[in-house]
């Protein structure tokens, strides 16, 4: 079975852009605020992403305008973007309940042990 699972950038870019329109520098911001530091976007890893989920119909370019003296390029979440982003949270939420089950089924000992 192949690997579906998305990579955490295309997962908080896809996150960033789900509830509105954004630039990339406004991208870059909100994905590292989201993934608390873990996911630290370049310019250049950025476009090169957003390039990639456009070809694929996640994102679409939604404009450039001018703000403070500085073009912006925005962004905005495709219909079909939100349908993977939707599919990728409950693959997710389904692991996370496969993991508790787990973890609710490891005898005591088997916790000590591991330090949980």
């Amino acid at each position: 079975m192949a690997d579906t699972s998305m990579r955490e950038p295309t997962f908080w870019i896809l996150t960033a852009l789900a509830t509105g329109r954004r630039h990339g520098y406004a991208l870059i911001r909100e994905v590292q605020e989201l993934s608390h530091g873990r996911v630290d976007l370049k310019v250049a890893t950025l476009y090169a992403a957003l390039d990639r989920l456009s070809r694929q119909d996640l994102v679409v370019p939604d404009g450039d305008e001018v703000i403070d003296g500085r073009f912006r390029r925005f962004f905005r979440l495709s219909p079909a973007g939100h349908d993977v982003l939707a599919t990728e949270i409950e693959r997710m939420e389904q692991n996370a309940r496969d993991a508790r089950a787990r973890l609710a089924l490891a005898p005591q000992t088997e916790r000590m042990v591991f330090g949980a």
